[in-house]
């Protein structure tokens, strides 16, 4: 959770450290938002990939599909909740 925290931080300083005038600490945190935003978007695509490849290696028993979709689902809904809370 606190990494990708750190992952926003660290993308908004490089946003800000392209920029000819430096961003106000309120355009910091409202571009530290966004950017957390976007880093729990493309986990969530993450997490979808990785449920279509779960069922498709576990085609054979769907049982065991279904199990490994709600495990990485379950540590997904985890992080994400996890993430929220550290703002």
């Amino acid at each position: 959770m606190r990494k990708l925290k750190k992952i926003a931080d660290e993308t908004t300083q490089d946003i800000n450290n392209v920029l000819t005038n430096p961003l106000t600490e309120e355009q910091v945190d409202k571009i530290s938002e966004i950017v957390e935003n976007a880093v729990i978007r493309g986990l969530l695509e993450g997490q979808h990939r990785a449920v279509d490849a779960a069922r498709r290696c576990a085609e054979h028993d769907d049982e065991e599909a279904k199990r490994y979709a709600e495990a990485i689902r379950h540590e997904n809904d985890v992080l994400i909740a996890n993430l929220s809370s550290l703002r």
